[in-house]
C-alpha cells in the first residue's frame, strides 16, 4: 500500500511514514506510481485530478513578456543609481565639493536619459542592446 500527497508531491509508505502522512494523502496504485511518479516520461509535469490522483501533463509554455521584463530591468537601473543624481544635487546645494565631476554628472544624466528612451529603442528589448552604464558608476556604488 502506498499513498501520496499532492501538498507534498511525496509518495508515503504507511510501514516506513507510519502516523507522519499527510492528511490529504490519497492510496495510489503501483501502475500510478510507476508512472506518474517513479519513472514519468519526459518532456511532462505532474499534476491531480480532484480526487488527489497524480497523472502527468504535457509542459506548460510560459510566455515570457520580453518588454516587461526589460521595463522592470530598466526602471531598476534608474532606481540603482537616483542617488548619485541625488546626492550630486544635494551636494550642489549645500555648496559642498561634488563628489562627482561636471563631466560624470552629464555622463549619468544622458545614461538615465537612455533608460528612459530604452523602450521607444528599434533595438527594444533586445537585453543584448541596453543602455550600458559609464564604467566610473560601478565604483560609486561599491
Amino acid at each position: 500500500m502506498r499513498f501520496y500527497s499532492r501538498s507534498t508531491g511525496c509518495t508515503y509508505l504507511p510501514a516506513i511514514h507510519g502516523e507522519n502522512i499527510p492528511d490529504d494523502a490519497v492510496e495510489v496504485s503501483d501502475e500510478v506510481f510507476l508512472r506518474a511518479i517513479a519513472n514519468p516520461e519526459r518532456g511532462k509535469v505532474r499534476t491531480h485530478d480532484d480526487a488527489g490522483q497524480p497523472y502527468l501533463i504535457d509542459v506548460p509554455v510560459v510566455e515570457i513578456d520580453l518588454q516587461a521584463a526589460e521595463r522592470m530591468w530598466r526602471d531598476a537601473e534608474i532606481e540603482s543609481v537616483k542617488w548619485l543624481r541625488e546626492r550630486h544635487g544635494d551636494q550642489l546645494e549645500i555648496g559642498v565639493q561634488t563628489t562627482l565631476k561636471d563631466e560624470q554628472f552629464s555622463e549619468l544624466l544622458l545614461f538615465v536619459q537612455s533608460l528612459r528612451d530604452w523602450p521607444q529603442s528599434p533595438e527594444f528589448p533586445d537585453n543584448e542592446r541596453r543602455p550600458v552604464a559609464p564604467l566610473w558608476v560601478a565604483e560609486q556604488t561599491k
